[in-house]
């Protein structure tokens, strides 16, 4: 029998959080799941097992002195799922200082932050496990979307680098990598920039046309993530990146080609670089 365990999982309001929460609820786990709006905090407290979190991650204070109220008033957390985030669209010279700030604020700065308010608690009991949601996108830099992907493959690194500074505690880290699933982050979640330079017409506006027209017929399917999410928290040694998705495999395939490719072509320059 699965030994019940305590999740803190942010953005359970919707899209792939939501189904996290939902998943781990059904299968007896405790949920702490954070919330921006009253509304969303009712709706997720009426599930037994569900403890909503009213909590901006973005706002660093906030972030720990809400943990230590969640060990305190419910128990040590034994798995974090940095879920909250966002998309913003648009190309980079389009884009401004302001976005690419806002957007690694919410995907890079806010998971530090509650990693870092777990962790002591973690590494006291020496066990846990930090969930990091990233994204193909982590892996595949996609046209359209420069400053998500920065951000996403800061949180890439960020984590594969905490893995190894925490495995000798016995707290285990993974990137959690979706490709495209039928939530609402190519929809009404998604910032997009205006466009106004004419040069980026025949790459941006097909691609900000397919996103839109895929926006809930996307192929994944955010309950079946909640299950593998569950699989990935109860393996033994659970992996450092998990991708989610056929396209996500399909892309990440493609890319790694590409650099053993480049990597073979431009080897002597590579090797040129040594003292002789």
């Amino acid at each position: 029998m699965t030994q019940s365990k305590t999740f803190l999982i942010t953005g359970v309001s919707s899209g792939l959080g939501r189904a996290f929460a939902a998943g781990a609820l059904a299968a007896g786990h405790r949920v702490v799941g954070t919330v921006r709006r009253q509304a969303d905090a009712d709706a997720f407290a009426a599930s037994e097992r569900a403890t909503p979190l009213l909590l901006d991650v973005t706002d660093d204070a906030a972030v720990e002195e809400a943990v230590k109220n969640v060990e305190r008033e419910i128990g040590p957390i034994d798995v974090l799922v940095n879920n909250a985030g966002y998309g913003h669209e648009g190309v980079l010279e389009e884009s401004s200082m302001d976005d690419l700030r806002r957007q690694f604020a919410a995907n890079v700065f806010g998971p530090v932050a509650m990693i870092k308010a777990v962790l002591p608690g973690m590494r006291e009991r020496r066990r846990g496990h930090i969930v990091n949601v990233t994204s193909m996108g982590g892996s595949v830099a996609l046209p359209g979307v420069s400053f998500y992907c920065g951000s996403k493959f800061a949180l890439e690194g960020i984590s594969e680098a905490l893995g190894k500074e925490v495995a000798a505690f016995g707290i285990r880290v993974t990137s959690l990598a979706p490709g495209q699933f039928r939530t609402d982050w190519a929809g009404r979640s998604m910032d997009r920039t205006p466009r106004s330079i004419g040069d980026y017409d025949a790459v941006m506006d097909p691609l900000r046309a397919a996103r839109q027209a895929k926006s809930g017929n996307q192929p994944g399917d955010p309950d079946k993530a909640a299950q593998a999410l569950l699989r990935l928290v109860e393996a033994e040694n659970p992996p450092a990146r998990l991708f989610l998705g056929e396209d996500a495999l399909g892309l990440v395939a493609q890319k790694m080609e590409q650099v053993r490719g480049e990597i073979t072509e431009w080897e002597s320059l590579s090797r040129s670089t040594a003292f002789s």
